[in-house]
């Protein structure tokens, strides 16, 4: 039973689950992975201006969004910026969770399709974080949280990180499920 003990303080962000607290430390930010979509990636004739084309929030994903944006509000929480990606189901989460104007931040545009961008992407999206003058709230994808923080995340899942030098310091962990 001890080792059990073990293993779940040893996955990433177990011992974080809902730490609120975490978004007071200094230099805190959150990054979130966008709320239900179901699937994986988009389709090929995928265009970012076109939501047709691509996979989006179900309702169960919509009602998550608003829920996780709730739970900050309840608390007090505010950011000085909202940055999204411009895929529709992060644009959409951003916009459901009522936090503050959202504004496009193509550094935080999935490369899942083309890893090619990953390296510039992720320096696009560390150097955003570090020009911060106050909280921000960046809400992306699994594959630009993973590249930047090197932690998998769930659907709808923030990670309240910040800058340590050049590294990404994990701070907590909240999710909120629909």
């Amino acid at each position: 039973m001890r080792w059990l003990l073990v293993l779940f303080l040893l996955l990433p962000g177990a011992a974080h689950a809902n730490d609120w607290a975490a978004l007071e430390e200094p230099g805190a930010m959150a990054i979130m992975r966008h709320a239900l979509a179901p699937g994986t990636g988009d389709p090929a004739a995928f265009e970012i201006g076109d939501c047709s084309t691509q996979r989006n929030l179900d309702d169960r994903g919509r009602a998550q969004a608003r829920a996780i944006g709730a739970a900050f509000r309840e608390r007090g929480i505010a950011f000085d910026r909202v940055l999204t990606s411009q895929w529709c189901r992060c644009r959409d989460t951003a916009d459901l969770l009522d936090l503050g104007e959202v504004s496009d931040a193509p550094a935080l545009n999935s490369f899942f399709q083309d890893r090619s961008t990953r390296a510039k992407q992720t320096e696009e999206a560390r150097a955003l974080i570090a020009e911060a003058s106050g909280p921000m709230m960046l809400v992306t994808h699994q594959v630009n949280i993973s590249a930047l923080t090197g932690q998998f995340t769930r659907s709808g899942e923030v990670l309240v990180i910040r800058l340590d030098g050049d590294d990404v310091e994990i701070l907590g962990s909240i999710l909120i499920e629909p």
